[in-house]
């Protein structure tokens, strides 16, 4: 479990830390810095419990990472193209090289929400985010629900207004290592409702029109291991392995959007959502990250799966999903529910 020390957040308040139970004896944790999901602890067939989520060993050590893990993410999840709005000839705050990367360096993930509301089952979020705020034009609210119930299933579920027409693109940024935190994550079966994916070059920007699975290391409609076709194609050697956005199929009620397997077989991840797209990230860079245990982890050992638009969207109107700008007086809605197994 997380160890909650005695350390401050940099405003110096303490951590707040919720923690929700169902009857089945699953738990999960969240920190209000960030709006952070901590920890996802499955009971197993065998007794025993299993760890989901990678995480860190303290508060304070979310602080020393730079993966974003288990944050709540925004303005925009994923990038934007020299941090530009073309369209509105509005100029974002840069943070990883010519472009925005997850809202900003000071994005959504780097600030303390509000807790409204909490109890056994839920705890909900809420973050106001000023005009100008990272460059992002008009006063925006956001608020996110965290859900258990006795099924297992986590949902996330976001909403947001703002006062000016911006760009909204919010998500969760958990990774997820279904054997315990043990081995290589590659060693995962993934399944992947997606007939599509965008190609980006080695920064992760968009380089080409989306381009069919079909033939490729990134069909993933029928269930494979992560490595079986790790490295094969040019668009996962220029970011050093899956790094991309699929656009998703419309949903159907026997295949979810994404199904992720534990190397053993034991525990399955299912994950349903609204949103038109998932980015499956698979750890390339997570070489160093503070791990739970307090040493550090290596790359590939967890398995990101965001809910979110396209990246660089605010730039894309031609790409077949709705609209990523929300118009003052509407509110932005997207449901992610994540459903954890024992096998």
């Amino acid at each position: 479990m997380l160890n909650e020390a005695t350390s401050l957040a940099p405003d110096g308040q303490p951590w707040r830390i919720s923690v929700l139970r169902n009857r089945h004896g699953m738990v999960a944790t969240f920190m209000d810095w960030g709006a952070t999901w901590l920890s996802a602890r499955v009971p197993m067939k065998d007794g025993s419990v299993r760890e989901a989520l990678l995480g860190c060993a303290t508060p304070a050590d979310y602080l020393k990472q730079t993966a974003y893990l288990g944050a709540a993410i925004g303005r925009y999840a994923n990038r934007i193209t020299n941090a530009r709005l073309n369209e509105a000839g509005i100029t974002l705050t840069p943070n990883q090289g010519a472009h925005q990367l997850h809202g900003g360096p000071e994005g959504f993930d780097r600030r303390r929400w509000q807790i409204v509301s909490q109890s056994d089952e839920r705890v909900i979020y809420r973050l106001d985010s000023p005009d100008g705020d990272q460059g992002y034009p008009g006063n925006l609210i956001a608020q996110v629900e965290y859900r258990l119930d006795d099924n297992n299933s986590l949902s996330v579920s976001w909403e947001a207004q703002v006062d000016r027409a911006c760009p909204v693109n919010l998500t969760s940024h958990a990774y997820f290592n279904l054997d315990a935190h043990h081995g290589d994550a590659r060693q995962h079966r993934l399944q992947l409702n997606a007939d599509y994916y965008l190609p980006v070059n080695s920064e992760g920007i968009p380089r080409a029109p989306l381009q069919t699975v079909e033939n490729s290391g990134f069909d993933f409609r029928t269930a494979k291991s992560i490595s079986h076709d790790f490295l094969q194609d040019e668009d996962q050697r220029l970011v050093q392995g899956y790094d991309h956005a699929f656009l998703l199929n419309a949903p159907e009620a026997d295949r979810p959007a994404a199904q992720l397997w534990s190397a053993d077989s034991k525990l399955k991840l299912t994950v349903e959502t609204s949103a038109p797209a998932l980015q499956f990230y698979s750890g390339n860079y997570l070489d160093g990250t503070p791990a739970r245990d307090g040493g550090s982890y290596t790359a590939f050992q967890g398995i990101a799966l965001e809910s979110e638009f396209l990246p660089d969207s605010p730039n894309h109107p031609e790409w077949p999903q709705p609209s990523c700008w929300l118009q003052p007086g509407k509110t932005w809605q997207s449901v992610t529910r994540y459903t954890l197994t024992a096998e």
